[in-house]
């Protein structure tokens, strides 16, 4: 038996077993983000590309987050890419040539984050710590501790840290003094897929993905909801059928927010009201890419799915990359960018969904491509960066 068919059969057999045991939660036992991935990856076929792809630069973050499957993703802000690895610290880069700027070292396991904001970078541990840091220089300006492992990114804004924890719990921290402020909880349901869904702020609103199927806004001053709109309904016979997890970060554009769920449901929501605009029957767990006609989404078997960005209808589908553990698409330009379980990279014609370029990185990339102007930042679980634009 070969590597990933074992590393199937593990997982499947993980299921069984914690659900025939009654085990409240079996959410941290995945080392992976694909739990139900059947048959082998498909093979790559070659093609004309119709787009030049530069790499610009490469860097180290560390040792990466090998097989946690939690996703990590660089943020680039200002004109910098931060950077961090579950064994290595964080990483602070020039966007255009890829000149480390400064590296904060730590021996604690980094996996939520960073996020950047404000002029600071914060980033969550395994063991529930969070680190604010100074966007200038990496110098550490307070430290805080949640009581479950974080994930996700932190979000920043309006002098607030918000973290979003993997117990459903979200809790804001003042940002200069690392206060704790209030916190918001929920409900975890009894199984549900590896990750905890990143955070969107809007104007005196933070928007959250939860494990339960739904987007929620919260008023920033306080915590509390505004509204808690479902993105798809855990309905089923199993715990397993009634997986809904919302973990990708939401797209807030202009005043709409889009949202995919692990049960093939993607949402477009007015944002001031939790009213849903429309609603499409593709989707997956991992988030989704937004361009000014299409809202790109993968699901959990490796289809990548274009939907018109004002009808959710179905534009057109890639199924080239099945079973290959397929990362969140996002937008560089006229296409949509995707990482797979081998570091390769993918850009896809926006217009059809043909593939249009592909790079060979280094091992898988379970998170989402960033993208800043013309240059899309890519990480893999080994803690290597690369930064591409196109030509």
């Amino acid at each position: 038996m070969d590597k990933r068919r074992f590393l199937q059969a593990f997982a499947a057999a993980t299921v069984a077993v914690a659900m025939l045991s009654g085990c409240s939660s079996i959410k941290n036992m995945f080392g992976g983000r694909n739990k139900d991935k059947t048959g082998e990856p498909a093979k790559l076929v070659d093609f004309a590309p119709t787009v030049t792809v530069k790499r610009l630069w490469t860097a180290s973050v560390g040792k990466g987050e090998k097989n946690l499957g939690i996703g990590q993703h660089p943020v680039i802000a200002d004109g910098h890419v931060y950077a961090a690895a579950v064994d290595g610290g964080i990483s602070a880069f020039d966007l255009n040539s890829g000149s480390q700027l400064w590296h904060y070292a730590s021996d604690l396991r980094l996996s939520g984050g960073p996020g950047a904001g404000s002029g600071l970078v914060v980033v969550g541990g395994l063991e529930g710590e969070v680190i604010a840091l100074d966007a200038a220089d990496g110098h550490e300006k307070w430290t805080a501790k949640v009581n479950n492992e974080i994930l996700s990114a932190p979000a920043i804004g309006g002098g607030t840290v918000f973290v979003h924890s993997n117990d459903g719990r979200v809790t804001a921290f003042d940002a200069e003094t690392g206060d704790r402020r209030w916190f918001y909880s929920v409900d975890v349901p009894a199984l549900t897929v590896r990750g905890t869904a990143g955070m969107v702020l809007g104007p005196g609103i933070l928007f959250v993905g939860g494990d339960n199927g739904t987007l929620t806004a919260l008023n920033v001053n306080d915590g509390n909801v505004l509204w808690s709109t479902p993105v798809a309904e855990p309905d089923g016979r199993s715990e397993l059928e009634r997986m809904a997890d919302v973990d990708g970060e939401p797209v807030l554009d202009g005043t709409t927010l889009y949202a995919s769920s692990y049960k093939n449901h993607t949402v477009a929501i007015d944002g001031p009201s939790g009213q849903v605009m429309w609603d499409s029957e593709h989707g997956g767990a991992r988030g989704v890419g937004v361009s000014n006609s299409a809202v790109v989404v993968t699901d959990k078997s490796g289809n990548v799915i274009g939907l018109d960005r004002n009808s959710g209808g179905s534009l057109w589908q890639q199924a080239g990359l099945l079973n290959r553990n397929v990362s969140a698409p996002t937008v560089q330009g006229d296409y949509a960018v995707v990482g797979d379980l081998d570091g390769v990279v993918h850009w896809l014609r926006l217009n059809d969904g043909a593939f249009a370029a592909r790079s060979k990185l280094g091992e898988a990339i379970t998170g989402k491509p960033v993208v800043s102007g013309d240059i899309a930042v890519v990480q893999t679980s080994d803690g290597k960066l690369a930064a591409f634009a196109l030509q």
